[in-house]
Parts: C-alpha cells; structure tokens; sequence
C-alpha cells in the first residue's frame, strides 16, 4: 500500500502536467469547461504512463519499493499484458463510482462509498491463494522483491 501511496503523489505531478498541456491545447479558460474530454486525456495519459512502465517492470515507485512486475511464469510482462492489467486495476474505483452515478450523490458521498469499497477490495485479497491482488490475477501478472531476482 506504501507503494500505492507513493504512486499517487508521483501521479500528481503527471496529472499537473497533462492537464496544463490538454488546458494549452483546448484553449480552456474554467475547469469545468471540458471536464469530460479532460477525464479521456487522463485516462489515455494513464494507460500510457503505467503500460509503458509496466512492460519494463517498475515504475519509479515500485523501484523505490524493490517490487517488480513479471507474468505468472516469471518473466518481463509485454504491453498488451500491462495494458490488460491498467484496465483491470480500474476494478478499484471504476465500480463504486458506475454504482454512485444513477444517486446524484455529493464528493462527500462517493468518497465515502470509494473508500470503502477499495478497502473491501484490498481485504479481498488475503483470500486470494497467493495473496496478490485481483486485478493482477485476471491480468496474469504478479508482483515480486526485485532484490530477490
């Protein structure tokens, strides 16, 4: 979790940068001008930043964190593979905030039911047999001590 933790702050100045870039290129003066088109760059920015990194197998946090990601037999993970298992990893937040959607719910809201379904969603895990998450088991992905290897 530390790792995905520092993902995130990492993540922010990726964010910062690609959305100064997409407000540059639209010519976009309020940031609610565009909101939805904003949400597909980032999504797209996403996928490139961690299928590009994934394929090599870390990113700058996961080095820092000794982790890398191989496929279930060990070996360096392609990028059809790493793009699989960024769209599975949407399974964190992608089914809580579809379930909000048809409520009308405010921040407060759907912060609430997020949080607790990435908490469900992290305890989950333990009951996998290998006690990996399941974004990575759909993937065939896992992760590994890179010190070890």
């Amino acid at each position: 979790m530390a790792c995905w933790l520092y993902e995130g702050m990492l993540l922010f100045g990726v964010v910062f940068i690609a959305g100064y870039l997409f407000g540059a290129l639209t010519q976009t003066r309020h940031a609610l001008d565009n909101r939805h088109s904003l949400q597909a760059f980032l999504f797209v920015v996403f996928a490139i930043y961690f299928t590009w990194f994934w394929a090599r197998g870390q990113t700058l946090a996961m080095k820092t964190w000794h982790l890398r990601l191989v496929d279930r037999a060990g070996r360096p993970v392609s990028q059809p593979r790493a793009f699989l298992r960024y769209l599975f990893s949407w399974l964190w937040f992608a089914p809580p905030l579809v379930a909000a959607l048809p409520f009308g719910l405010n921040a407060v809201e759907s912060g609430v039911i997020v949080f607790g379904w990435v908490a469900i969603w992290a305890v989950l895990s333990r009951f996998h047999p290998e006690g990996q998450f399941w974004h990575d088991a759909l993937a065939g992905t896992r992760l590994i001590d890179s010190r070890t290897n």
